[in-house]
């Protein structure tokens, strides 16, 4: 299988061009990264997790944090033909690579957020994308639901894992 067919990339695309959900990209991509086999930080996925946080941040004012995400993630972009020629194929990369890198511009100019769309260049991918954008039901682009997701959803399992961590009790 095409790595781009499997659903929960279709769901990626969907929530990154659709509603601009770009929490909800990176939480529908790390999961399927973390299914493959081996995963590693290396992975061309990551680039696409990288990309969708740091439209994250860059929506929510962390430029900081934007421009370092984005940076990663551009970087990341440009090593895709190490890997399987699969990640160059069904989308249009070279415009991905050339909106990642005017964003990224942008945000060094400290410009206002600006949304851009990954392009899908195949049929079966479009057919795909919109089989899964059918099932799904999306947030307005606008709402504090979708813009500060990560402050509004319950944290406490992520809480108490952490304290976890540092050997403290619940």
């Amino acid at each position: 299988m095409h790595p781009y067919h499997d659903p929960l990339f279709c769901k990626f695309i969907v929530y990154f061009n659709e509603n601009q959900d770009y929490f909800e990209c990176h939480e529908v991509l790390e999961e399927y990264w973390k299914s493959i086999p081996g995963y590693t930080k290396d992975h061309p996925l990551t680039a696409f997790i990288l990309l969708s946080t740091g439209m994250y941040h860059w929506r929510r004012g962390n430029l900081n944090g934007a421009v370092r995400t984005l940076q990663k993630a551009t970087g990341k972009m440009l090593d895709f033909s190490q890997f399987d020629v699969a990640y160059l194929e069904e989308l249009d990369y070279e415009l991905l690579l050339k909106t990642s890198e005017k964003a990224l511009q942008r945000l060094k100019e400290a410009d206002n957020f600006t949304p851009f769309l990954i392009v899908p260049t195949s049929t079966r991918l479009k057919k795909l994308i919109e089989n899964e954008a059918g099932k799904m039901q999306l947030l307005p682009a606008e709402s504090d639901a979708v813009i500060h997701k990560h402050m509004l959803r319950d944290r406490s399992d992520i809480l108490a894992e952490r304290e976890k961590k540092k050997g403290r009790p619940d």
